[in-house]
């Protein structure tokens, strides 16, 4: 089933489409069976126009079968593609087009990948769906990344996706311009994080450590302590310390408790997948 952006043009929805552009541009693609040539381009301006999940409409007219509609428009060379926005055509292409030359034609009229993608990802972190947006801020260019909203933003996310270090670090890079009111609340939300995550009890571990650092069972419990307000790249790296070692170390426990933290943390979690590399190294 094509999605609702993709549609075959005929005479009962010919004007419903052509005023649709009013609101999102219209790609009119002119073909016909007995022209191989306007066949061949009909999957790659699907494929396409999926990429840009709905920013233009691809209407496709069959011109055998719609000839009085191809006549409005005077077509004379299979294929044809033509714009429409505002439900006039702005731009267009006539005769076998590269891809290539179409994506730019679709460029001077139509948002860049990177704008449409930084637009889902913002969305996505409205709804609190914040590993989805990383996911996607991460698929930017370098360019758009270094944008002051987009930092804002990823470190928004990192926050509440509790990777704090990553965020601080994405806040220590914010341009002085966009150093606003925004700003400030990451700030604080950060600074908050910082004096949670060094509780007495986790301070009463770490001197019990120091005293016994071959004590598996409190290597366990800090790293545990660790991993609930956050600080999972060092309740990892402690962790790993002694599985790293002896991979059944404490019967096995610390290994279990590596295992849960990364599973916690999910598969797009960049501190954890550096630390399944590293077991997998190991393993295989």
């Amino acid at each position: 089933m094509q999605p609702p952006y993709i549609v075959d043009l005929n005479e009962q929805n010919f004007r419903q489409v052509l005023e649709g552009s009013m609101s999102t541009p219209v790609l009119i693609h002119f073909w016909a069976p007995m022209s191989e040539e306007s066949v061949q381009m009909i999957p790659s301006l699907k494929a396409l126009t999926e990429q840009y999940s709905g920013a233009f409409t691809l209407a496709l007219l069959n011109c055998e079968e719609q000839q009085a509609i191809a006549g409005q428009f005077g077509v004379q060379t299979l294929p044809t593609i033509a714009l429409f926005v505002n439900g006039q055509p702005v731009d267009g292409l006539g005769g076998p087009q590269p891809l290539e030359a179409i994506t730019a034609m679709l460029a001077k009229h139509l948002p860049s990948q990177d704008e449409l993608t930084a637009q889902k990802a913002l969305e996505l972190t409205q709804q609190d769906a914040h590993a989805e947006a990383l996911t996607l801020f991460a698929t930017l260019s370098e360019e758009y990344q270094s944008k002051g909203e987009i930092k804002l933003a990823r470190a928004n996310s990192l926050l509440e996706t509790n990777q704090f270090d990553l965020a601080e670090a994405m806040l220590d890079s914010i341009p002085l311009e966009y150093k606003d009111n925004y700003y400030k609340t990451l700030v604080s939300k950060l600074d908050l994080h910082k004096q949670a995550a060094d509780s007495p009890e986790i301070q009463s571990l770490e001197a019990a450590l120091h005293a016994s650092p071959s004590e598996l069972k409190i290597v366990a419990e800090l790293a545990l302590q660790y991993h609930q307000v956050g600080r999972d790249e060092e309740a990892l790296e402690l962790l790993w310390g002694h599985v790293s070692r002896d991979l059944n170390a404490l019967d096995g426990e610390l290994k279990k408790t590596f295992m849960d933290i990364l599973s916690a943390l999910g598969q797009g979690n960049p501190i954890a997948g550096k630390y399944r590399r590293q077991l997998y190294s190991l393993l295989y």
